[in-house]
């Protein structure tokens, strides 16, 4: 009875967040918005008795992928101010694939109630990390490797993004300097 009550609470934050970051305009308190959903899905692991994918949960996707998302973020230096515009359409489109999702929600939910219910074996090995591990690195090598060189690929992108925004900033500092010998040499 606690675990369903503490599963419905941080399922109730986990959306929470999620409407806070869809909701904001800012890209930095989205990003803030999608730790708070990171760190209650967290918790949600810890009641399905499954510490070690909460601890990943909370080292891998709110400490290092939310720092390069961060990163991202603050290289591109977003403006606020933009027009939202362009894209007009895309909100009904999101609108319907947001009644598709509920609907699917509701669909697991009406299963999963009328399922009958199965004993849990406290032997099972599902979760262990020596079983994550073997998994991970023996059947699921190929995957891992392939999200590594995504991590991998994001992160060059990220870099010549960032310098291709701030080579016009470069060359506008040397004509500012150019300006001023060419001043210094009239006087």
């Amino acid at each position: 009875m606690v675990g369903t009550a503490l599963f419905f609470l941080f399922a109730g934050l986990a959306i929470a967040c999620a409407i806070s970051m869809v909701y904001h305009r800012n890209p930095l308190y989205s990003a803030i918005s999608l730790v708070g959903v990171f760190i209650s899905l967290s918790c949600i692991y810890v009641t399905l008795a499954a510490p070690f994918i909460a601890a990943v949960q909370i080292l891998i996707y709110a400490g290092a992928i939310m720092v390069l998302v961060v990163f991202v973020i603050m290289l591109l230096n977003l403006e606020e101010d933009r027009p939202m515009q362009r894209l007009r359409y895309l909100w009904a489109l999101g609108g319907g694939l947001g009644v598709l999702l509920l609907g699917q929600t509701f669909f697991i939910f009406w299963a999963v109630m009328r399922a009958p219910q199965q004993a849990v074996d406290p032997n099972t090995t599902a979760g262990k990390t020596m079983d994550i591990g073997r998994a991970m690195y023996t059947e699921y090598l190929l995957p891992v490797e392939i999200v590594g060189i995504l991590l991998l690929m994001a992160i060059i992108g990220s870099v010549i993004l960032a310098r291709r925004l701030a080579q016009p900033q470069l060359e506008l500092v040397v004509d500012r300097e150019e300006e001023r010998r060419n001043l210094d040499d009239e006087e």
